[in-house]
């Protein structure tokens, strides 16, 4: 086994795994045929097939599997990493929403208490203003009166 930048790779898996699959194809290729031929008979038919898996194990990274597999599963970290950060993106969010909601209501009940004082205090007004004119009708009534009747105490009108 030897480890270089952290991975570990065990000696001869690739040419094993190269191995098994040049012989499953050549299983697949030929069968039973392989019993009765001659030695190297078949070897310009399959020397084409040999090389290109030879060229593939030797350079594509894809031919490990287990390479792959780690590749993959990096990946697939990554994306995970990725959703946990948008989750809790999403949960900052809420919590400040939910921060904001609570000013709102504060705000809101603040608001309600100062409309509530507002309008008894335009209330009030209303009610003064309202006295006022009827006194000040009053008044200007009784001065016409006390003009018409010659005199303050009405002495020709009772």
């Amino acid at each position: 086994m030897v480890c270089i930048n952290n991975t570990v790779y065990i000696a001869g898996r690739i040419p094993f795994a190269f191995l098994e699959d040049i012989h499953q194809r050549f299983v697949r290729t030929y069968g039973r045929a392989v019993l009765s031929a001659q030695a190297y008979g078949m070897n310009d038919e399959f020397s084409r097939v040999l090389s290109q898996q030879m060229e593939y194990y030797s350079n594509d990274p894809n031919a490990d599997r287990i390479n792959r597999l780690k590749s993959e599963m990096g990946q697939v970290r990554t994306v995970m990493i990725e959703n946990i950060d948008k989750v809790l993106d999403r949960g900052d969010r809420l919590e400040l929403l939910v921060d904001k909601t609570a000013t709102m209501q504060t705000n809101t009940l603040r608001f309600r208490k100062q409309t509530r004082r507002f309008r008894s205090t335009v209330w009030w007004r209303n009610v003064k203003l309202t006295i006022a004119l009827i006194l000040l009708i009053l008044i200007i009534a009784y001065v016409v009166l006390a003009f018409v009747c010659h005199g303050p105490t009405l002495p020709t009108c009772i």
